[in-house]
């Protein structure tokens, strides 16, 4: 009887899941006896760490050619309901109707999704980066300011959030403003950060590059401040300060996908399930979290992944061959990846690389932003490889950052 491997999600730790199950399965010479069934809306890998830049081309590229050469059929649709007691799925397919699936392992990889706080205005009138289709939703309304007439608000555009995805945007946004409105445009950046110095959260030496960095590339901080209302034609701070802009853009973080709700469990703050060494749901049998939808230990030291691509393409790996090595026989690999490493692109002025869990600064400007390019251009984009090339690189001891 065939056994069934359900991976939910497509991005970065459900693509890897699959290559890795798939790896698995070949090694034991069991093909045809594991079936890998990856399901999302379309066989495409958002590249979401991008999404806050200007151009926006082949940041969803398509994966259907590896998954075929790997042997992994794709299911378009949504998993709606996971009965973990009886191991099956409720998926809807992109036509709307509504399809049973059994699993003997499901591999949870349904990501992360942007966190609203409850501020009149944000859902309303608020931008963000978080899907491609509200990247694209900002850029197009970007590109139509030029159509208003010139005012104080059409001008400026407010950040709310200064983790990676607030300081990437913003640190962009004059440069990619003055290519829409003209260099004589009197533009205006400003990013709002709860924390009492932007950039904080990176530690001292980070923090003061980052505010270099923002200081020449136009931006203005707002610290130790919180939005208290948006509407269409401004945005009103804690401090009372009301600022005229046509342009909000949310990046306060993010939650573990909804789904994730339903498997049994501790979950942290984020909505994360904590799981065990080798990635499994621990109070359910059969289940196995990966990418945003856990938390897991990264090395002795008491190091945690974060919801980011470096750590999800691991973390997938991991549970991928995890899965399959409970079915076909093979020995399960403990998810560690003691390397850390933050690479933040600050606009023109270049990026800013560091290393360790105490982000210590390597490299900065134009020596960061080649890094930072070769790893937004290459490392993070499904290969298009044949099938022995995608194993080779599957394997759950794979160095992401050397």
């Amino acid at each position: 009887m065939t056994q069934k491997i359900v991976i939910a999600g497509s991005g970065f730790a459900g693509f890897w899941a699959a290559v890795s199950a798939m790896r698995a399965v070949s090694l034991a010479g069991k093909e045809g006896a594991v079936e890998v069934t990856m399901v999302s809306p379309t066989p495409n890998l958002t590249i979401r760490p991008r999404l806050y830049e200007a151009v926006l081309e082949n940041m969803s590229p398509d994966i259907s050619a590896q998954l075929a050469a790997i042997g992994v059929r794709h299911f378009a649709g949504l998993v709606e309901h996971i009965d973990s007691e009886n191991r099956t799925l409720q998926v809807v397919s992109a036509e709307g109707h509504k399809h049973p699936l059994v699993y003997d392992r499901l591999v949870l990889a349904t990501g992360s999704q942007l966190f609203i706080p409850p501020v009149a205005g944000f859902a309303e009138y608020g931008f963000n980066v978080d899907t491609l289709e509200s990247a694209q939703r900002l850029d197009a309304h970007l590109k139509a300011l030029k159509e208003q007439p010139e005012t104080p608000a059409r001008n400026t555009v407010v950040v709310v959030g200064g983790g990676l995805t607030g300081l990437e945007s913003a640190a962009e946004m004059p440069m990619r403003l003055r290519a829409i409105l003209g260099n004589e445009a009197n533009i205006r950046v400003v990013i709002v950060d709860t924390a009492e110095e932007v950039g904080a959260g990176m530690g001292a030496e980070p923090a003061r590059v980052i505010r270099q960095a923002l200081d020449e590339c136009g931006v203005e901080p707002r610290a130790g401040t919180r939005v208290t209302a948006i509407d269409a034609g401004s945005v009103t701070l804690s401090t009372g300060e009301r600022i005229a802009t046509n342009t909000v853009i949310l990046a306060a973080g993010v939650r573990a996908h909804p789904l994730v709700a339903q498997i049994p469990g501790e979950r942290d703050s984020a909505g994360r399930i904590l799981g065990d060494a080798f990635l499994h749901a621990p109070a359910v049998e059969g289940v196995f979290v990966t990418g945003d939808t856990v938390k897991a230990a990264t090395d002795e030291l008491g190091n945690h992944n974060l919801m980011t691509c470096q750590h999800a393409m691991s973390l997938g790996r991991v549970a991928g061959h995890n899965a399959a090595a409970e079915l076909v026989g093979l020995l399960a690999h403990p998810y560690s990846q003691p390397k850390y490493v933050t690479c933040l692109d600050l606009g023109p002025w270049g990026a800013l690389y560091t290393e360790g869990w105490d982000r210590q600064v390597r490299f900065t400007r134009e020596e960061g932003k080649k890094i930072k390019q070769e790893i937004n251009t290459q490392w993070i984009y499904p290969p298009a490889l044949d099938r022995d090339a995608l194993f080779a690189i599957a394997n759950p001891d794979f160095v992401i950052v050397p």
